[in-house]
């Protein structure tokens, strides 16, 4: 059986529900309307609220979405806790909050469409996505059996340089599309700070005015990122998502802010979507994020192999156009590369091409400032602060697939990403 795992606290408050009941337990109408964009294989997440046991049999797995398209078929749907960018949504009174997911077929510019949804008993053996840990060093997300992402969280470990090198920062790891190799890079080769999915930055400025480097996390300031403990995941026949907490540590190891990490996989055709959010919270007082296009932000580092075998062969598809194989483009040598709705890094790896996408969006703090490196590495950062009262808030979404992309493709999903589709639940 799918289970959603919470909190051991939350489970304890929510009453289990009885589940030996036929049919639906609840039915009710989405709405989706498409907007100016055509949509295609488009995840959509619809903030609702259920009665108190049905809210905590969903989340616990005993309840599973079924969505009645209007041709007959049916697609498949997940309930989830809030996500760390819908928890602010408030709920209807005396029920609970949660999140429906599922995959949109298809939808043109303009127009609806109605979606019968009902609530029934969870299935045995249903496939999709799973969560498998192994103690201390790292939990790792399969879809199908197949490996998608991996969280690499080992603690700090300073009994050599080399350990510490390997264990100041936790990162995700990325597969490729068909789960044979990861594509990311670890720790070691050229430039080993960059690592996989990767968010930090190079000066933070906190307290009575100390700055450190939460990117390289040098020694001699003691400075690190550490995993904590994991706060919720979730594993269903839509998604795959984990929200982790970590803690920035700087001068002599004190903790000043707490990061929420939260990574969702969609399983839709074609490729690998993850969505990367975040948030930060001060300690205490005030914290600046300031840095470097190339040591601050959010940035995506492929696998070494890249930089030892193929850097002439990667090229960056932006905005204005496809570039030149092996040239790269950098703030502020190059001012255009401000603000950019999205940008893409093609590259090879054991002699096969793979094209990621990275999708901004414009609640993230601007400006943003993108950097390129053809040895396999891109993203962007911000100057912002960050306050106790006013936690820093940032989302990304990452697309990997096999082969080259269009503009067009890259446009569509930015499109998905930063003007969803309308839902309305009645």
């Amino acid at each position: 059986m799918r289970r959603h795992l919470l909190t051991a606290a939350l489970i304890l408050l929510l009453p289990l529900p009885a589940i030996a009941q036929p049919g639906a337990h609840k039915t009710f109408t989405v709405t989706v309307e498409a907007g100016k964009h055509d949509r295609a294989q488009t995840p959509v997440c619809v903030p609702m609220t259920l009665p108190t046991k049905l809210a905590a049999g969903v989340l616990l797995g005993y309840y599973v979405a079924t969505i009645g398209l209007p041709d007959g078929k049916s697609i498949a749907g997940d309930f989830t806790a809030p996500g760390l960018l819908t928890e602010s949504i408030p709920g209807r009174k005396g029920e609970d909050r949660v999140d429906l997911h599922f995959i949109l077929p298809a939808l043109k510019a303009g127009k609806e469409l109605k979606l019968a949804v009902g609530v029934y008993n969870a299935g045995l053996g249903t496939a999709g996505f799973s969560w498998q840990d192994k103690a201390g060093e790292y939990a790792e997300l399969r879809c199908d059996d197949r490996p998608v992402l991996r969280y690499v969280y080992k603690a700090l470990d300073e009994s050599t340089p080399k350990t510490r090198d390997q264990t100041f920062k936790v990162f995700h790891h990325l597969y490729d599309p068909s789960g044979k190799r990861l594509v990311t890079n670890g720790p070691g080769g050229k430039f080993p700070h960059h690592r996989g999915l990767f968010y930090g930055f190079r000066k933070v400025t906190y307290g009575d005015g100390k700055t450190v480097d939460i990117w390289h996390c040098p020694a001699k300031e003691g400075t690190y990122q550490g995993h904590e403990k994991v706060l919720s995941s979730a594993a269903g026949t839509v998604l795959g998502r984990h929200r982790v907490q970590i803690g920035w540590h700087g001068m002599r190891k004190e903790k000043f802010a707490t990061e929420e990490r939260e990574l969702t996989v969609y399983k839709v055709p074609g490729g690998t979507l993850v969505e990367f959010a975040s948030k930060l919270t001060p300690e205490k007082g005030m914290v600046k994020l300031d840095g470097d296009p190339q040591h601050a932000g959010f940035h995506v580092r492929a696998d070494n192999e890249v930089s030892d075998k193929a850097e002439k062969q990667t090229y960056f598809l932006r905005p204005d156009g496809k570039g030149m194989m092996g040239k790269e483009r950098n703030w502020p040598q190059d001012k255009k590369m401000v603000n950019l709705p999205w940008n893409a890094m093609s590259f090879v790896l054991g002699g096969k091409r793979y094209t990621a996408a990275y999708l901004d969006r414009p609640a993230n703090p601007k400006e943003a400032r993108y950097s390129e490196r053809t040895y396999g590495r891109f993203g962007s950062y911000f100057v912002a602060e960050a306050t106790k009262e006013k936690p820093l808030v940032v989302a990304y979404r990452i697309w990997l697939q096999d082969g080259e992309m269009t503009a067009d493709a890259v446009k569509a999903l930015s499109a998905d990403f930063v003007e969803p589709v309308k839902v309305t639940v009645k």
